[in-house]
């Protein structure tokens, strides 16, 4: 069984895909881009700002799937350029304080509307 997860608390998905799919104990969040749900407009400011606009955005759907950021199992960052990557890192670790999640992180030649980070994430739900 499998079920679609969608929560106004997160920016709409912006294609045909679920904001996340819960299946076998498991949430398979889709990558969160630096969007403000309220507004439906990119945040102001760096990689620092655009990484914790995601993480907020990642943790409202963890949330409207009965999970949080403390069940996260792994996770993938995709960076639009490396030399960004430690003060990803710093807000990141912000959010991951106790047993953070196993995690890829990739350089990428392009994300969705330009952004400058996009996460995606597997937790656990359930008992």
């Amino acid at each position: 069984m499998r079920d679609s997860i969608q929560t106004d608390q997160a920016p709409q998905a912006i294609g045909p895909y679920s904001q996340a799919i819960r299946a076998g104990g498991f949430l398979f969040a889709s990558g969160q881009i630096p969007i403000d749900p309220q507004t439906g407009q990119f945040i102001a400011g760096g990689i620092a700002e655009q990484t914790e606009q995601v993480l907020k955005n990642l943790a409202a759907v963890l949330v409207a799937a009965g999970s949080g950021l403390d069940r996260v199992v792994k996770t993938t960052v995709f960076l639009a350029d490396m030399d960004e990557f430690a003060l990803m890192n710093e807000v990141y670790g912000r959010f991951f304080v106790t047993q953070p999640p196993a995690r890829a992180t990739v350089e990428a030649a392009r994300l969705p509307r330009d952004a400058r980070v996009e996460i995606e994430a597997i937790a656990l739900v359930g008992d």
